[in-house]
């Protein structure tokens, strides 16, 4: 039974445990509290929630962008609460893939130059970078786009980079804070589906912060971040 147990544990890639946090003030404002998630190898989950609950907080928490006052967030057993600066800067560029809003493409650099930066900073060698950029851009449906630049893409184009960008390296969990919010009903529906593509093709874990439930129904799960932690959503 304990060999059962330890299979089981290892295929946990993300894990959140009673986690807790609130900003300085007299008296301090409590944000959440008490969080619990994880997640496996191709798990896509939606978090929804009011204004100011803490959505895009607990996206920073989870990817060591801040601190929680209390709590545990491991990914592949690594807690992340414990690491330094420089050990956390390491870990997200070589596990975490992020997708924004606001697209964060670099409109100094052509597409597959904006593509490659992940690679670029790992010190992938030229010769795999230029087939992983190809290959992505293949998958997201910019084939023959490489040389483009952002400036002649429309925003559910450059959406499509951001999702390029965000797996190149082969991340463990990308992380997407409304992804669509800048897009019209019918290119967000597509980038939706590209991301979701993506995530799971990489086999990567994905969490996609939302306010939308047409998005939230993309994903596998959808889950309500409350005061006091998370609680599961029908997705009827």
């Amino acid at each position: 039974m304990s060999h059962t147990r330890a299979a089981v544990t290892l295929t946990v890639m993300l894990v959140v445990h009673g986690l807790s946090k609130s900003y300085a003030g007299v008296p301090p404002r409590a944000v959440f509290a008490d969080v619990d998630l994880e997640l496996r190898p191709g798990d896509y989950v939606a978090v929804m929630g009011e204004s100011g609950v803490g959505k895009s907080t607990l996206l920073n928490l989870i990817a060591g962008l801040d601190q929680p006052d209390r709590g545990v967030i491991e990914l592949d057993g690594i807690d992340l609460t414990t690491l330094d600066d420089d050990a956390l800067t390491i870990l997200r560029r070589e596990r975490f893939g992020f997708v924004f809003q606001a697209f964060h493409v670099l409109p100094y650099l052509d597409v597959a130059h904006n593509v490659a930066l992940p690679l670029s900073l790992l010190g992938v060698a030229s010769a795999e970078t230029q087939a992983r950029v190809a290959s992505v851009l293949a998958g997201v449906g910019l084939s023959g786009r490489g040389q483009s630049m952002p400036r002649e893409l429309s925003g559910g184009e450059l959406q499509r980079v951001a999702i390029a960008r965000a797996i190149v390296h082969g991340p463990k969990l990308v992380l997407a804070d409304e992804p669509t919010g800048n897009l019209d009903a019918g290119t967000a529906a597509q980038v939706l589906r590209l991301l979701r593509e993506q995530i799971k093709a990489t086999g990567a874990a994905g969490i996609l912060v939302t306010h939308s439930g047409v998005a939230a129904q993309t994903c596998d799960r959808m889950l309500q971040l409350t005061p006091k932690g998370l609680r599961a959503l029908s997705s009827s």
